[in-house]
């Protein structure tokens, strides 16, 4: 904001009509803010809303609730109601959201596809996998993100969450990171939110794990991930009653 310097050069006997001229704006604009100041209210306003756009950036995903969640948990005290009206303003909508008339398409590549259906590898941590599934259960949803390393078929990472996140992938991705040995690594996924999220790809990137991402409709880039949430559906969940941990362990 320049206005502050443009009545500090006039203490100084700098006139208005210099120093707008000089900053390339109007001078109607600085009598019109001297009259009429940026109230607390809208100077918090912008406060949040720069908040949220960076909630927003890190995780598509988040719609107004969460990023009104996100901002508590932040220490910045706003009701979700005003949430919405900054949200809306700046149309930060959740990727997920529902639009009457219109088509969602696929996100972004932000990898090249370093796959090319060839799942195959010939040494641990060369090739990993990386997928989100739902399961029900009589306290709502739950979400499950896991990683496979291709070459051992076991899962070297996972995240549980109630909510399907950017931070779910990040998670997992940190769990696999600490229990292996990174050495030219790949880990390929489908295009979802969380997986094209920032906070996912600087985890990629800090670590030495190079993103692959799969075509869209291609429904072999997510087959041996389905085979293991079929395989964990059909001897885990059913069989503990859709309340993991209750009769079992999710252990691998």
């Amino acid at each position: 904001m320049m206005y502050p310097l443009v009545r500090e050069l006039a203490v100084d006997c700098v006139p208005v009509t210099v120093t707008c001229r000089v900053s390339r704006f109007s001078k109607q604009a600085f009598y019109q803010l001297k009259r009429d100041p940026i109230s607390q209210r809208d100077w918090d306003d912008a406060h949040l809303t720069n908040a949220a756009w960076a909630i927003h950036r890190d995780d598509p995903a988040f719609g107004y609730r969460f990023i009104s969640d996100e901002l508590g948990q932040a220490g910045l005290a706003a009701g979700e109601n005003r949430v919405w009206r900054l949200c809306s303003e700046q149309r930060l909508w959740s990727v997920f959201a529902k639009k009457r008339g219109l088509t969602r398409k696929a996100g972004p590549l932000v990898h090249d596809d370093h796959v090319k259906r060839k799942f195959t590898a010939t040494r641990p941590n060369q090739l990993w996998l990386t997928d989100i599934t739902e399961h029900r259960t009589d306290e709502g949803k739950i979400y499950l993100c896991a990683i496979k390393d291709v070459y051992s078929n076991k899962i070297v990472g996972y995240s549980i969450d109630s909510r399907m996140k950017a931070s779910l992938a990040v998670a997992a991705a940190r769990n696999a990171i600490g229990q292996r040995t990174i050495d030219g690594t790949i880990l390929h996924s489908d295009r979802g939110s969380q997986f094209r999220s920032n906070a996912f790809l600087r985890v990629l990137k800090n670590n030495g794990i190079t993103g692959s991402m799969g075509r869209v409709g291609a429904c072999g880039d997510n087959a041996a991930m389905e085979s293991f949430f079929a395989l964990l559906q059909k001897n885990v969940l059913d069989r503990s009653g859709g309340q993991p941990g209750r009769n079992c362990a999710w252990r691998w």
